[in-house]
């Protein structure tokens, strides 16, 4: 099962974050927000498609997740969970962790977004950037 999210860049992207990488719905961004690859994105947990919901949240579920900007490409592999609430409008969290709410879509990830290319984070940081998150749930 595979969908895509797309989203944009802004100038505050840090990605720095040693735990969890995001995108969000959400147009603004402080330096605070350092965890974010990408704003204006196209769905929140709650928007992906029902399929994907329901594998998530399969016991056993493997994910993959390619972020996708400025030529470059990042992906993390991580796990759905039965527990998974997947209702956040606004939020896709990925985390290193097993910490489950309503933003968590991945757990016990392999990646955080300290690990994206900064290549990728310097091309999100320019005017009129996009990117696409690529889901794909075994």
């Amino acid at each position: 099962m595979i969908c895509e999210v797309s989203f944009r860049g802004h100038d505050c992207i840090r990605s720095n974050h040693e735990r969890t990488v995001e995108v969000t719905t959400g147009s603004d961004l402080t330096p605070a927000g350092d965890c974010i690859l990408g704003v204006g994105a196209s769905a929140g947990c709650a928007g992906l498609p029902a399929g994907i919901r329901e594998a998530l949240r399969r016991p056993g579920a493997r994910v993959r997740c390619t972020f996708e900007a400025g030529g470059h490409s990042f992906t993390v592999s991580g796990h759905g969970d039965p527990g998974l609430v997947l209702s956040d409008p606004h939020d896709i969290v990925l985390r290193r962790s097993s910490f489950i709410c309503p933003r968590t879509m991945a757990v016990r990830c392999d990646k955080a977004s300290d690990m994206a290319p900064r290549g990728m984070v310097r091309a999100l940081r320019e005017p009129g950037a996009g990117g696409r998150l690529v889901i794909s749930v075994d």
